[in-house]
């Protein structure tokens, strides 16, 4: 599987595989592409019918003074010709520009959606700056891959054979030997060079990936660069890779530079002795003035175009590594996906059960081991136990973020395997511990819980999550834009719209991980009232650290390197004298000596 996260390891598309998997989105637009083929076509025969027309015109001037006519009709047909050469060039590019936008839009929404439908465990180790330059290098390529592909490279070859069929047919097939021998020569080298070439291609690729997932890692962490006074070293590491990608630019160009010697100096050995070839016959009688213009006219036709082709080739081969990351974003596993015919959750009344769950990321670090526990329609149980205990893991695995390795979880007797990923969220509501906001206004942060709903519901919302006050204060009010991250607003004001957003969604199952752990003690005491509020005749699930926030609700687990070691009441637990009197006792302790400073 290809990897995006380090780097270091990546596996190549082949070429026909990236240029197969664009078919479909041409076969969508077949009558535009025939269409546009068909004027391509007109466009060749045109320009190739140029030079014969011109060859007859020469040849009718070139007689005396007393037969001189003339050719009024050659004159106009010439005109005409030049004009539908440019002319169904340009309705052939009008025709398929739909083809070539359409299929950078279908692809671009394709990837983002294939994204989205990635597990946790993708977006945890990708990089989110290489892995939009990826799809930025790559949507581009689509655009210059289709158009040259078809409207470059196809009509040369057209051409090419329209020509040599005339030369062969009207004259010495020496002349069609040596533009062969021309074309082969220069296509072999093109090919070899090429080739050789694409490393240091994808060795750009590969750097200006990097070095733009280190300076959006940078720019995202601003505060933590100031704060420990590392602008220069940000920079430093930020230049070694820009100079890995200077050093491969400079030998990409260095090696086009003697490609394209090379190139002119076959085209130009081939022109010379085919003029040579040429001026002889009409020397000797068997060729006319007209003749010679037709062949120089042809090489040209020929040449210039084979010169631009093995830029477009070079284009192309460029194109399609840009391509091979992106469309290996959708070679990525979606690991959690529905089963076929996946039923709809019934989240009437949800309750909640963990049956022997055994849970690990890494195959070599298990996190969850037979966790087994029972959450009654329209009650609150908490969780409790040391950072690294598991608890958060709970949450993910409700969401589905990832599946279980054994047992099973499973809401209203449902196994959340077996019903749609679609169903299983819209009925769970979560504020996190972190809360991430979109950089928009708030008004909008918190209508992300239900788009759809009107502008009271969302007033409503922020003033039940005690945030409504705060936002009028502000210039902007609702529409007031929160930055990168939710940077402008403080944790506490963060955590409020989480909570709004939340209580907009309107969920059966509530999630609460560390909710209160950024306000302060009053906030705290107001949002917690809040919060009980909300969670009365909803099934509950807190993740708690403060013990004071969670000793009412109806059941209380302590866990431990991945295990329940204790469950029961707030009282219970008290009176066993075991884990959680150790941690309440700790904690009053703390909170005693907060008190007293």
């Amino acid at each position: 599987m290809p990897t995006f996260h380090s780097g270091k390891t990546y596996a190549y598309r082949s070429n026909m595989r990236t240029i197969i998997t664009l078919l479909p989105y041409l076969w969508e637009f077949k009558t535009r592409v025939g269409l546009a083929l068909s004027f391509l076509i007109l466009a060749k025969l045109a320009n190739v019918s140029v030079p014969l027309v011109l060859k007859e015109i020469i040849d009718s001037l070139n007689q005396s003074q007393t037969m001189l006519i003339l050719p009024v009709f050659l004159l106009i047909s010439y005109g005409l010709l030049r004009l539908g050469s440019t002319l169904f060039g340009e309705l052939r590019d009008a025709v398929f520009a739909k083809v070539t936008q359409r299929a950078i839009r279908r692809i671009a929404n394709e990837i983002f959606a294939h994204l989205h439908a990635l597990s946790l465990r993708f977006h945890l180790e990708r990089q989110t700056g290489g892995v939009s330059r990826d799809i930025e290098r790559g949507t581009r390529g689509i655009s210059f891959l289709m158009n040259f592909m078809l409207f470059n490279i196809l009509p040369t070859i057209l051409e090419i054979g329209l020509v040599m069929a005339i030369l062969i047919n009207q004259y010495n097939i020496m002349f069609a030997t040596i533009i062969l021998i021309t074309l082969l020569a220069y296509i072999i080298l093109t090919l070899v060079v090429t080739e050789w070439r694409m490393i240091f291609r994808r060795t750009m690729n590969t750097m200006d990936s990097k070095a733009n997932t280190h300076a959006i890692d940078s720019l995202l962490n601003y505060e933590t660069v100031k704060y420990f006074g590392n602008e220069a070293w940000e920079s430093r590491c930020y230049d070694e890779h820009l100079q890995t990608w200077e050093k491969a630019a400079v030998r990409n160009q260095t090696s086009l530079a003697a490609l394209n010697s090379c190139q002119s100096t076959i085209i130009a050995i081939g022109m010379t002795i085919l003029m040579f070839l040429a001026s002889d016959h009409v020397i000797d009688g068997t060729m006319t003035i007209g003749d010679l213009v037709l062949v120089n006219t042809y090489l040209l036709q020929l040449y210039m175009p084979l010169h631009f082709l093995g830029f477009v080739y070079r284009e192309i081969k460029h194109s399609l590594a840009d391509m091979e990351r992106m469309f290996s974003l959708l070679d990525e596993n979606i690991e959690v996906q529905d089963k076929p015919n996946a039923n709809i959750l019934n989240s009437r009344n949800p309750a909640i059960r963990f049956s022997h769950v055994h849970f690990s990321y890494d195959a070599d670090r298990q996190i969850l081991f037979d966790v087994n526990f029972e959450i009654p329609a329209g009650q609150t149980i908490a969780v409790v136990g040391q950072s690294g205990s598991g608890k958060s893991t709970l949450a993910r695995l409700l969401f589905r973020f990832y599946d279980v390795q054994a047992g099973s979880i499973r809401v209203n007797d449902q196994d959340i395997k077996s019903v749609t990923q679609q169903s299983l969220r819209a009925a769970i509501g979560i504020v996190p511990q972190d809360t991430v906001l979109f950089n928009d206004s708030i008004y909008y942060n918190i209508a992300y819980g239900r788009p759809n709903a009107s502008a009271e519901a969302v007033y409503a919302a922020a003033k039940s999550a005690h945030i409504h006050d705060f936002i009028e204060s502000l210039p902007n009010t609702y529409e007031t834009i929160v930055g990168e991250r939710g940077l402008k607003l403080s944790g506490g004001e963060k955590q409020r719209i989480a909570i709004a957003r939340t209580i907009l969604k309107n969920p059966a199952i509530l999630i609460f991980d560390e909710a209160t752990a950024s306000l302060d003690s009053s906030s705290e005491k107001q949002i917690q009232n809040e919060l009980k509020r909300i969670a009365q005749n909803r099934t509950t699930l807190i993740i708690a650290h403060r013990l004071s926030t969670i000793a009412d609700a109806d059941q209380i687990l302590v866990m431990e390197n991945g295990r329940i070691i204790e469950q029961g009441k707030h009282a219970q637990l008290l009176d066993a004298n075991q884990t959680y009197a150790r941690m309440w006792a700790l904690q009053q302790q703390t909170h005693t000596k907060d008190e007293s400073i």
